[in-house]
């Protein structure tokens, strides 16, 4: 089994009849996928996507790759070709096209119109080539062929790549499920007549590859969903991702059958739900839907909303109405449905959400108290379901956390991959598949790039550094007036303090301290404004250490006067 190494070095120049896979996102992290496959110099992206802050990011809206790997070579691109329509795959693609705008967007139908929604709110008009399921396309040297697959989006495809290099299978989100709402299976005979052909490499998705067993059906969540309608006396909120067209068709279905008007809350849940609508993949009765300004002309045992939320993100709708900082309340007697699983590591932010809706008098129903959401991804019975009709002759587990790619390794072991065929890769670790063999041979930069507003790339880690000791500490400004000659104080140190939780009177003594400082300074000769303020800072952080344990930010001003 190959592993990644902290010193990867850079990676040799590409030799003939190699292909390269480079991940710049997705491996051990849910969220920000996007693959590089390179052949004669010419380049295929596989999803763009991206992650979503968690709280020791403040201020952050989104993290994408790191385009720098290929920003030098953006001519060199044949197409993006996005899986299908989650942000964690398609998120990305509006600051990728900022930097050429004609790259052309290959995809299924609803994964087009998705991204060519989000686009045109970034003003950008994109080149798309609509695909299907069992159509084959040349782009440059890559001849792809696409797959459904069965995911908790309508229209999500596999994609196979073949090349004079190798082929390969990229799986994308998947699952297995054998009754799917739309009645779309997953392509397994497609799956298997590729494998026959000889898969050089797999890429498999692996987020659930420590769950035993296979997934339970969609259909399955229908009574449950019922259940919950018949129970409830009151208005029923539900949440759920913005592209989850097949639980919000359920949600309607129920809604339609017990009497009750449906209003969509939130910018991306209309603007999905009306193309979805649009395009026949959702149907919605004409007098079921209502805008959500009627819905005060409504008795409350009427009335259903469907929003976002369903993650605890701090500015859905969801998390505002938690925190009564929405135009909707939440009323005692009032039935909150989350109907969709937990991303790892949202946990906290979930559990605010909903102690912050219980405490307003709501009954909350979850996937911990009730079933009410099946995965989006394929468990471990299914993957290795894949991996043996596949037969791939190297293996290497995508989309997940360190402990989920592990896990899907080892089913790789047990249907008879050779460990050393087995690559283990984490973000920016290139592989090169030669002649059969799959190897990684080198490292590039694939950090965080953070969006804050409309700054992209501006924010680093020292900054969110900075945020956070605010966030946590607070800050003490110390305002000295020295004499730009001798560096002598001018009169005594005037401080300021926001969060550090000390009060005023108590700065006698670091004043004091300071004081005694500087005037040492000034005796020693020492005049150099930097030297001076690294002198407040450490005087006024050593008392504040000493006397309160905390370690607020310190920000020294020099007045030369």
């Amino acid at each position: 089994m190959s592993h990644p190494h902290p010193e990867l070095s850079s990676p040799p120049p590409q030799g003939d009849g190699v292909l390269r896979v480079v991940a710049l996102g997705g491996l051990g992290e849910i969220g920000r996928n996007m693959t590089v496959f390179e052949f004669g110099g010419r380049i295929l992206i596989v999803d763009c996507g991206v992650l979503f802050p968690e709280e020791e990011q403040p201020g952050v809206d989104l993290i994408l790759p790191d385009f720098d790997y290929i920003r030098d070579r953006l001519d060199d691109i044949e197409a993006v070709v996005l899986t299908h329509g989650h942000e964690d795959h398609i998120g990305g693609v509006p600051f990728l096209l900022r930097e050429r705008p004609d790259i052309p967007i290959v995809g299924s139908r609803l994964t087009l119109a998705l991204i060519s929604a989000k686009l045109g709110e970034h003003r950008i008009k994109p080149v798309v080539v609509q695909v299907e399921e069992g159509e084959r396309r040349d782009f440059g040297p890559f001849d792809l062929e696409f797959f459904a697959v069965n995911h908790s989006i309508p229209d999500a495809l596999a994609v196979g790549i073949r090349t004079p290099g190798g082929s390969v299978l990229h799986t994308g989100d998947f699952k297995m499920d054998q009754l799917p709402l739309d009645g779309r299976l997953t392509d397994l005979a497609g799956f298997a007549r590729f494998g026959d052909e000889g898969v050089d490499l797999l890429l498999s998705d692996s987020t659930n590859a420590e769950q035993p067993g296979f997934i339970i059906n969609e259909r399955n969540l229908t009574e449950a969903i019922d259940k919950v309608f018949r129970q409830a006396d009151k208005r029923i909120v539900v949440a759920c991702f913005a592209s989850h067209v097949h639980r919000v068709q359920q949600v309607i279905d129920s809604a339609t059958k017990h009497g009750r008007k449906v209003a969509f809350v939130g910018r991306s849940m209309v603007r999905n739900m009306n193309i979805a609508r649009d395009l026949g993949y959702l149907s919605i009765p004409g007098d079921t839907i209502i805008d959500v300004r009627q819905l005060d002309d409504l008795p409350p045992d009427k009335a259903v909303l469907i929003c976002t939320g369903s993650q605890g993100e701090p500015m859905s709708a969801l998390s505002r109405m938690a925190n009564r900082d929405h135009q909707i309340r939440i009323e005692e007697g009032d039935t909150v449905l989350l109907a969709s699983s937990l991303i790892p590591g949202n946990e906290n932010s979930v559990n605010r959400v909903i102690n912050g809706l219980t405490r307003w008098g709501a009954k909350v129903v979850h996937k911990g108290n009730a079933l009410v959401h099946v995965s989006g991804h394929a468990p471990a019975g299914e993957l290795l379901y894949v991996l043996n009709m596949v037969r791939p002759r190297n293996f290497m587990p995508v989309h997940g956390e360190w402990r989920h790619m592990r896990a899907h390794a080892d089913l790789a072991k047990m249907t008879g991959v050779p460990a050393d065929r087995i690559v283990i890769a984490e973000d920016g670790v290139v592989v090169d598949l030669y002649k059969n063999r799959a190897k990684i041979v080198g490292a590039v930069q694939a950090g965080y790039v953070y969006v804050d507003g409309s700054s992209v790339g501006d924010v680093t880690d020292a900054a969110l550094k900075d945020r956070r000791i605010l966030g946590e500490e607070g800050f003490i400004s110390v305002v000295v007036a020295v004499d730009s000659g001798t560096g002598k104080i001018l009169g005594e140190p005037e401080i300021h303090t926001r969060g550090a939780g000390i009060g005023a009177d108590a700065y006698d003594d670091v004043i004091d301290k300071i004081q005694h400082a500087l005037d040492k300074a000034a005796e020693d000769g020492v005049n150099d404004p930097h030297q001076l303020r690294q002198l407040i800072r450490r005087s006024t952080g050593r008392w504040v250490n000493d006397t309160y344990r905390r370690r607020p930010m310190i920000i020294p001003v020099l007045v030369e006067v």
